[in-house]
Protein backbone atom coordinates (compact mmCIF):
# COMPACT_ATOMS: atom_id res chain seq x y z
CA UNK A 1 0.00 0.00 0.00
CA UNK A 2 1.64 3.42 -0.83
CA UNK A 3 1.94 5.62 2.12
CA UNK A 4 0.08 9.11 1.49
CA UNK A 5 -0.26 10.21 5.22
CA UNK A 6 2.26 12.46 7.01
CA UNK A 7 3.06 10.13 9.40
CA UNK A 8 3.12 9.46 12.93
CA UNK A 9 4.82 12.53 14.83
CA UNK A 10 7.83 11.29 16.66
CA UNK A 11 7.57 12.64 20.47
CA UNK A 12 8.17 9.93 23.01
CA UNK A 13 11.65 9.83 24.39
CA UNK A 14 13.08 7.41 26.74
CA UNK A 15 11.58 8.83 29.75
CA UNK A 16 8.06 8.73 28.16
CA UNK A 17 8.41 5.11 26.75
CA UNK A 18 9.20 3.77 29.80
CA UNK A 19 6.61 5.38 31.52
CA UNK A 20 3.83 3.86 28.67
CA UNK A 21 5.11 0.74 29.40
CA UNK A 22 4.89 0.73 33.05
CA UNK A 23 1.14 2.05 32.62
CA UNK A 24 0.85 -1.40 30.92
CA UNK A 25 2.21 -2.92 33.29
CA UNK A 26 1.91 -1.57 36.57
CA UNK A 27 -1.81 -1.50 35.93
CA UNK A 28 -5.05 -3.13 37.29
CA UNK A 29 -2.79 -6.38 37.06
CA UNK A 30 -1.07 -5.69 39.96
CA UNK A 31 -4.02 -5.60 41.97
CA UNK A 32 -5.57 -8.62 41.05
CA UNK A 33 -3.31 -11.38 39.76
CA UNK A 34 -1.39 -12.25 42.76
CA UNK A 35 -4.33 -13.97 44.31
CA UNK A 36 -5.42 -16.45 40.88
CA UNK A 37 -1.63 -16.82 40.82
CA UNK A 38 -1.62 -17.92 44.53
CA UNK A 39 -4.69 -20.01 44.45
CA UNK A 40 -2.52 -21.86 41.20
CA UNK A 41 0.57 -22.16 42.42
CA UNK A 42 0.61 -22.35 46.09
CA UNK A 43 3.83 -21.35 48.12
CA UNK A 44 5.20 -21.47 44.17
CA UNK A 45 4.41 -18.42 43.45
CA UNK A 46 7.73 -16.59 44.09
CA UNK A 47 8.81 -19.26 41.61
CA UNK A 48 6.34 -18.62 38.96
CA UNK A 49 7.02 -14.65 38.93
CA UNK A 50 10.83 -15.46 38.29
CA UNK A 51 9.57 -17.77 35.41
CA UNK A 52 7.52 -15.15 33.98
CA UNK A 53 10.03 -12.62 34.26
CA UNK A 54 12.64 -14.51 32.84
CA UNK A 55 9.65 -15.32 29.41
CA UNK A 56 9.06 -11.97 29.41
CA UNK A 57 12.55 -10.48 29.80
CA UNK A 58 13.16 -13.10 26.27
CA UNK A 59 10.32 -11.59 24.69
CA UNK A 60 11.28 -7.83 25.98
CA UNK A 61 14.98 -8.49 24.42
CA UNK A 62 13.55 -9.95 20.91
CA UNK A 63 11.25 -7.18 20.68
CA UNK A 64 13.71 -4.44 21.62
CA UNK A 65 16.02 -5.65 18.67
CA UNK A 66 13.05 -5.94 16.13
CA UNK A 67 11.72 -2.73 17.28
CA UNK A 68 15.12 -1.22 16.89
CA UNK A 69 15.23 -2.57 12.86
CA UNK A 70 11.34 -1.46 11.98
CA UNK A 71 10.59 1.63 13.87
CA UNK A 72 6.71 1.77 12.71
CA UNK A 73 3.51 1.28 14.24
CA UNK A 74 2.21 -1.95 14.72
CA UNK A 75 5.09 -3.68 16.86
CA UNK A 76 5.06 -7.82 16.26
CA UNK A 77 2.25 -7.40 13.23
CA UNK A 78 5.56 -5.46 11.29
CA UNK A 79 7.72 -7.69 12.47
CA UNK A 80 6.48 -10.92 11.55
CA UNK A 81 5.54 -9.18 8.15
CA UNK A 82 8.86 -8.20 7.46
CA UNK A 83 10.85 -11.42 8.84
CA UNK A 84 8.37 -14.08 8.25
CA UNK A 85 6.24 -13.68 6.03
CA UNK A 86 2.58 -11.73 5.37
CA UNK A 87 0.58 -14.29 7.03
CA UNK A 88 2.33 -14.35 10.29
CA UNK A 89 2.17 -10.99 10.83
CA UNK A 90 -1.46 -10.81 10.26
CA UNK A 91 -1.76 -13.55 12.68
CA UNK A 92 0.09 -11.52 15.23
CA UNK A 93 -1.34 -8.62 14.69
CA UNK A 94 -5.08 -10.52 14.89
CA UNK A 95 -4.08 -11.93 18.24
CA UNK A 96 -3.77 -8.58 19.23
CA UNK A 97 -6.56 -6.69 17.83
CA UNK A 98 -9.33 -8.87 19.19
CA UNK A 99 -7.70 -10.14 22.04
CA UNK A 100 -7.13 -6.58 23.02
CA UNK A 101 -10.17 -4.96 22.29
CA UNK A 102 -11.73 -7.68 24.82
CA UNK A 103 -9.43 -6.81 27.34
CA UNK A 104 -10.26 -3.19 26.94
CA UNK A 105 -13.53 -3.84 27.46
CA UNK A 106 -13.09 -5.75 30.39
CA UNK A 107 -10.34 -2.84 31.66
CA UNK A 108 -12.92 -0.55 31.31
CA UNK A 109 -15.89 -2.65 33.17
CA UNK A 110 -13.26 -2.87 35.90
CA UNK A 111 -12.89 0.79 36.12
CA UNK A 112 -16.75 0.85 36.14
CA UNK A 113 -16.66 -1.62 38.78
CA UNK A 114 -14.57 0.04 41.07
CA UNK A 115 -15.91 3.36 40.97
CA UNK A 116 -19.55 3.15 40.77
CA UNK A 117 -21.01 -0.90 41.03
CA UNK A 118 -23.94 0.06 40.09
CA UNK A 119 -23.27 1.79 37.02
CA UNK A 120 -20.34 0.07 36.14
CA UNK A 121 -21.22 0.15 32.49
CA UNK A 122 -22.20 3.97 32.36
CA UNK A 123 -18.85 4.69 34.25
CA UNK A 124 -17.27 2.04 31.44
CA UNK A 125 -18.24 4.11 28.84
CA UNK A 126 -17.70 7.41 29.95
CA UNK A 127 -13.69 5.93 30.47
CA UNK A 128 -13.42 4.78 26.86
CA UNK A 129 -14.71 8.15 25.58
CA UNK A 130 -12.38 10.60 27.68
CA UNK A 131 -9.38 8.22 27.03
CA UNK A 132 -9.97 7.84 23.43
CA UNK A 133 -10.43 12.16 23.47
CA UNK A 134 -6.90 12.45 25.39
CA UNK A 135 -5.16 9.65 22.81
CA UNK A 136 -7.10 12.10 19.59
CA UNK A 137 -5.11 15.24 21.21
CA UNK A 138 -2.09 13.70 20.17
CA UNK A 139 0.88 11.31 22.02
CA UNK A 140 2.28 13.78 24.19
CA UNK A 141 -0.90 14.53 26.11
CA UNK A 142 -1.65 10.30 26.57
CA UNK A 143 2.26 10.51 28.35
CA UNK A 144 1.52 13.31 30.22
CA UNK A 145 -1.62 11.72 31.77
CA UNK A 146 -0.01 7.79 32.12
CA UNK A 147 2.73 9.61 33.44
CA UNK A 148 0.13 10.87 36.60
CA UNK A 149 -1.71 7.66 36.61
CA UNK A 150 2.07 5.76 36.80
CA UNK A 151 2.91 8.23 39.92
CA UNK A 152 -0.33 7.63 41.82
CA UNK A 153 -0.19 3.79 41.39
CA UNK A 154 3.38 3.61 42.19
CA UNK A 155 2.29 5.78 45.86
CA UNK A 156 0.07 3.84 46.50
CA UNK A 157 1.85 0.55 45.78
CA UNK A 158 4.76 1.58 48.33
CA UNK A 159 2.17 2.32 50.41
CA UNK A 160 1.02 -1.14 51.00
CA UNK A 161 4.27 -2.77 50.75
CA UNK A 162 5.48 -0.95 53.77
CA UNK A 163 2.34 -1.25 55.95
CA UNK A 164 2.48 -5.13 55.21
CA UNK A 165 6.25 -5.68 55.77
CA UNK A 166 6.28 -3.20 58.79
CA UNK A 167 3.15 -4.50 60.67
CA UNK A 168 3.40 -7.35 63.32
CA UNK A 169 1.38 -9.75 60.86
CA UNK A 170 3.77 -10.39 59.06
CA UNK A 171 5.74 -13.86 59.28
CA UNK A 172 8.83 -14.53 56.82
CA UNK A 173 7.86 -18.31 57.42
CA UNK A 174 5.29 -17.59 54.76
CA UNK A 175 7.75 -17.03 52.50
CA UNK A 176 8.29 -20.60 51.76
CA UNK A 177 8.92 -21.29 48.09
CA UNK A 178 8.00 -25.07 47.98
CA UNK A 179 6.50 -26.49 45.04
CA UNK A 180 3.24 -27.43 46.72
CA UNK A 181 1.08 -27.48 43.63
CA UNK A 182 3.90 -28.92 41.87
CA UNK A 183 5.74 -27.76 38.32
CA UNK A 184 2.28 -27.35 36.74
CA UNK A 185 0.92 -25.05 39.10
CA UNK A 186 3.96 -23.08 38.92
CA UNK A 187 4.04 -22.61 35.22
CA UNK A 188 -0.03 -21.67 35.54
CA UNK A 189 1.10 -18.95 37.87
CA UNK A 190 3.67 -17.60 35.24
CA UNK A 191 1.26 -17.60 32.59
CA UNK A 192 -1.08 -15.17 34.45
CA UNK A 193 1.80 -13.71 36.10
CA UNK A 194 3.28 -12.92 32.37
CA UNK A 195 0.01 -11.41 31.34
CA UNK A 196 0.49 -8.67 33.70
CA UNK A 197 3.75 -7.80 32.75
CA UNK A 198 3.06 -7.94 28.96
CA UNK A 199 2.52 -4.12 28.27
CA UNK A 200 6.18 -3.32 27.61
CA UNK A 201 4.99 -4.18 23.74
CA UNK A 202 2.73 -0.91 23.94
CA UNK A 203 6.74 0.64 23.80
CA UNK A 204 7.29 -1.38 20.36
CA UNK A 205 3.72 -0.64 19.36
CA UNK A 206 4.70 3.15 19.52
CA UNK A 207 7.71 2.65 17.54
CA UNK A 208 6.44 5.29 14.62
CA UNK A 209 6.16 8.26 17.74
CA UNK A 210 9.56 7.30 19.25
CA UNK A 211 12.12 10.16 18.68
CA UNK A 212 15.21 7.76 17.67
CA UNK A 213 13.91 4.81 18.29
CA UNK A 214 17.36 2.65 17.54
CA UNK A 215 18.32 4.51 20.46
CA UNK A 216 15.53 4.90 22.55
CA UNK A 217 13.38 1.44 22.15
CA UNK A 218 16.12 -0.69 23.31
CA UNK A 219 16.71 1.24 26.40
CA UNK A 220 13.15 1.56 27.44
CA UNK A 221 11.83 -1.64 26.97
CA UNK A 222 14.59 -3.13 29.48
CA UNK A 223 14.10 -0.39 31.63
CA UNK A 224 10.74 -0.77 32.36
CA UNK A 225 10.43 -4.29 32.70
CA UNK A 226 13.36 -4.27 35.24
CA UNK A 227 11.16 -1.60 37.19
CA UNK A 228 7.43 -3.61 36.83
CA UNK A 229 9.42 -6.83 37.58
CA UNK A 230 10.62 -4.98 41.09
CA UNK A 231 7.83 -3.85 41.86
CA UNK A 232 5.77 -7.12 41.38
CA UNK A 233 8.06 -8.85 43.52
CA UNK A 234 8.01 -6.40 46.47
CA UNK A 235 4.09 -6.76 46.41
CA UNK A 236 3.93 -10.37 45.92
CA UNK A 237 6.74 -10.79 48.99
CA UNK A 238 4.46 -8.26 51.16
CA UNK A 239 1.33 -9.61 50.68
CA UNK A 240 2.42 -13.41 51.30
CA UNK A 241 3.97 -12.01 54.36
CA UNK A 242 0.71 -10.92 55.80
CA UNK A 243 -1.78 -13.40 54.11
CA UNK A 244 0.25 -16.36 53.00
CA UNK A 245 -0.47 -18.10 49.79
CA UNK A 246 -4.11 -20.20 50.95
CA UNK A 247 -5.40 -17.00 52.23
CA UNK A 248 -3.79 -14.93 49.18
CA UNK A 249 -5.39 -17.46 46.89
CA UNK A 250 -8.85 -17.07 47.93
CA UNK A 251 -8.59 -13.13 48.40
CA UNK A 252 -11.02 -11.59 46.01
CA UNK A 253 -9.50 -8.14 46.26
CA UNK A 254 -5.53 -9.53 47.57
CA UNK A 255 -4.19 -5.95 48.60
CA UNK A 256 -7.26 -4.45 50.27
CA UNK A 257 -7.21 -7.95 52.40
CA UNK A 258 -3.57 -7.83 52.72
CA UNK A 259 -3.64 -4.13 54.75
CA UNK A 260 -6.46 -4.75 56.24
CA UNK A 261 -4.74 -7.90 57.69
CA UNK A 262 -1.90 -5.86 58.18
CA UNK A 263 -3.88 -4.22 61.08
CA UNK A 264 -4.44 -0.51 58.14
CA UNK A 265 -7.93 -1.25 57.79
CA UNK A 266 -8.08 2.43 56.81
CA UNK A 267 -5.76 2.35 53.64
CA UNK A 268 -8.60 -0.08 52.47
CA UNK A 269 -10.18 2.80 50.25
CA UNK A 270 -7.01 4.53 49.39
CA UNK A 271 -6.35 1.04 47.81
CA UNK A 272 -9.40 0.72 45.75
CA UNK A 273 -8.92 3.71 44.51
CA UNK A 274 -5.10 3.03 43.29
CA UNK A 275 -6.97 0.05 41.85
CA UNK A 276 -9.21 2.31 39.39
CA UNK A 277 -6.54 4.52 38.37
CA UNK A 278 -4.55 1.63 37.48
CA UNK A 279 -7.34 0.13 35.50
CA UNK A 280 -7.33 3.65 33.73
CA UNK A 281 -3.66 3.75 32.98
CA UNK A 282 -4.20 0.46 31.26
CA UNK A 283 -6.77 0.77 29.31
CA UNK A 284 -5.40 3.82 27.72
CA UNK A 285 -2.49 2.28 27.30
CA UNK A 286 -4.18 -0.66 25.88
CA UNK A 287 -6.21 1.37 23.64
CA UNK A 288 -3.44 3.14 22.00
CA UNK A 289 -1.74 -0.29 21.44
CA UNK A 290 -5.03 -1.80 19.73
CA UNK A 291 -5.28 1.80 17.42
CA UNK A 292 -1.64 1.50 16.11
CA UNK A 293 -1.79 -2.24 15.55
CA UNK A 294 -5.01 -1.58 13.95
CA UNK A 295 -3.33 1.64 11.54
CA UNK A 296 -0.07 -1.01 10.26
CA UNK A 297 -3.15 -3.74 9.71
CA UNK A 298 -5.34 -1.01 7.41
CA UNK A 299 -2.06 0.17 5.81
CA UNK A 300 -1.75 -3.23 4.13
CA UNK A 301 -5.05 -3.95 3.29
CA UNK A 302 -5.95 -6.10 6.18
CA UNK A 303 -8.80 -4.22 7.83
CA UNK A 304 -10.56 -1.09 5.51
CA UNK A 305 -8.38 1.31 4.29
CA UNK A 306 -10.08 4.50 5.93
CA UNK A 307 -8.14 3.65 9.39
CA UNK A 308 -5.19 4.19 7.86
CA UNK A 309 -5.74 7.51 8.18
CA UNK A 310 -3.59 9.77 10.13
CA UNK A 311 -4.27 13.37 11.14
CA UNK A 312 -2.89 16.01 9.79
CA UNK A 313 -2.67 18.32 12.93
CA UNK A 314 -2.50 15.45 15.67
CA UNK A 315 -0.81 12.95 13.64
CA UNK A 316 -2.51 10.79 15.36
CA UNK A 317 -4.73 7.95 13.70
CA UNK A 318 -7.51 9.22 14.66
CA UNK A 319 -9.94 6.66 12.55
CA UNK A 320 -8.56 4.09 14.13
CA UNK A 321 -8.82 5.26 17.51
CA UNK A 322 -12.17 5.98 16.72
CA UNK A 323 -13.06 2.74 15.26
CA UNK A 324 -11.34 1.26 18.11
CA UNK A 325 -12.95 3.45 20.84
CA UNK A 326 -16.59 2.85 19.33
CA UNK A 327 -15.88 -1.05 19.94
CA UNK A 328 -14.80 -0.99 23.07
CA UNK A 329 -17.43 1.41 24.08
CA UNK A 330 -20.38 -1.02 22.84
CA UNK A 331 -18.88 -4.03 23.98
CA UNK A 332 -18.59 -2.17 27.51
CA UNK A 333 -21.99 -0.72 27.45
CA UNK A 334 -23.42 -4.00 26.36
CA UNK A 335 -21.83 -7.19 27.37
CA UNK A 336 -19.79 -8.31 30.74
CA UNK A 337 -16.31 -9.57 29.19
CA UNK A 338 -14.72 -9.89 32.54
CA UNK A 339 -14.93 -13.65 32.97
CA UNK A 340 -14.69 -14.66 29.18
CA UNK A 341 -11.35 -13.23 28.15
CA UNK A 342 -9.01 -15.96 28.70
CA UNK A 343 -8.15 -16.07 24.99
CA UNK A 344 -6.16 -13.15 25.70
CA UNK A 345 -3.79 -14.42 27.57
CA UNK A 346 -3.29 -16.81 25.09
CA UNK A 347 -3.44 -14.55 22.28
CA UNK A 348 -0.64 -12.32 23.78
CA UNK A 349 1.65 -15.69 24.45
CA UNK A 350 1.20 -16.40 20.54
CA UNK A 351 1.70 -12.64 19.52
CA UNK A 352 5.06 -13.11 21.67
CA UNK A 353 5.80 -16.40 19.70
CA UNK A 354 5.98 -14.63 16.73
CA UNK A 355 8.08 -12.03 17.90
CA UNK A 356 10.68 -14.75 19.05
CA UNK A 357 10.71 -16.50 16.01
CA UNK A 358 10.90 -13.00 13.97
CA UNK A 359 13.91 -12.17 16.03
CA UNK A 360 15.87 -15.87 15.99
CA UNK A 361 15.73 -14.58 11.72
CA UNK A 362 18.00 -11.95 12.51
CA UNK A 363 21.35 -13.03 13.22
CA UNK A 364 22.66 -16.44 11.94
CA UNK A 365 25.57 -16.66 15.05
CA UNK A 366 24.13 -19.16 18.06
CA UNK A 367 24.88 -17.08 20.80
CA UNK A 368 22.30 -14.25 19.45
CA UNK A 369 19.33 -16.76 19.14
CA UNK A 370 19.72 -18.26 22.59
CA UNK A 371 17.14 -15.29 23.81
CA UNK A 372 14.74 -15.88 20.95
CA UNK A 373 14.40 -19.56 21.34
CA UNK A 374 14.14 -19.60 25.11
CA UNK A 375 11.61 -16.83 24.66
CA UNK A 376 9.83 -18.73 21.89
CA UNK A 377 9.63 -22.03 23.69
CA UNK A 378 8.10 -20.32 26.74
CA UNK A 379 5.87 -18.64 24.98
CA UNK A 380 4.72 -22.35 23.83
CA UNK A 381 5.50 -23.79 27.14
CA UNK A 382 3.36 -21.05 29.11
CA UNK A 383 -0.45 -21.02 26.63
CA UNK A 384 -0.66 -24.18 27.15
CA UNK A 385 0.04 -24.66 30.72
CA UNK A 386 -2.90 -21.84 30.92
CA UNK A 387 -6.63 -23.39 31.89
CA UNK A 388 -8.09 -25.72 29.07
CA UNK A 389 -10.71 -23.55 28.41
CA UNK A 390 -8.21 -20.69 27.60
CA UNK A 391 -6.58 -22.78 26.03
CA UNK A 392 -9.25 -23.69 23.59
CA UNK A 393 -10.79 -20.21 23.08
CA UNK A 394 -7.50 -19.25 22.37
CA UNK A 395 -6.82 -21.63 19.22
CA UNK A 396 -10.31 -20.81 17.99
CA UNK A 397 -9.88 -17.24 17.57
CA UNK A 398 -6.05 -18.07 16.08
CA UNK A 399 -8.24 -20.07 13.23
CA UNK A 400 -11.03 -17.86 13.12
CA UNK A 401 -8.75 -15.10 11.97
CA UNK A 402 -6.39 -17.57 10.11
CA UNK A 403 -9.48 -19.18 7.90
CA UNK A 404 -10.76 -15.49 7.02
CA UNK A 405 -6.92 -14.49 5.70
CA UNK A 406 -7.07 -17.92 3.75
CA UNK A 407 -10.33 -16.98 2.15
CA UNK A 408 -9.45 -13.15 1.44
CA UNK A 409 -6.42 -14.47 -0.13
CA UNK A 410 -8.66 -16.77 -2.47
CA UNK A 411 -11.01 -14.30 -3.04
CA UNK A 412 -8.64 -11.56 -4.00
CA UNK A 413 -6.74 -14.41 -6.06
CA UNK A 414 -10.54 -15.01 -8.29
CA UNK A 415 -10.99 -11.24 -8.48
CA UNK A 416 -8.19 -11.17 -10.01
CA UNK A 417 -8.28 -14.16 -12.13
Amino acid sequence: MTRTDPGLRRTLGVRDAVVVGLGSMVGAGVFSAPGPAARAAGSGLLPGLAVAALVAYCNATSSARLAARYPASGGTYVYGRERLGAFWGYLAGWAFVVGKTASCAAMALTVGAYVWPGQAHAVAVAAVVALTAVNYGGIHKSAWLTRAVVAVVLAVLAAVVVVCLTSGGADAGRLDVGLSSGAAGVLQAAGLLFFAFAGYARIATLGEEVRDPARTIPRAIPLALGIALVVYACVAVAVLAVLGPDRLGNAAAPLADAVRAAGAPGLVPVVRAGAAVAALGSLLALILGVSRTTLAMARDGHLPGALAAVHPRFRVPHRAELAVGAMVAVLAATVDVRGAIGFSSFGVLAYYAVANASAWTLSPARRSRVVPAVGLLGCATLAFALPATAVAVGAGVLAAGGSAYGVRRWWAGRRGA
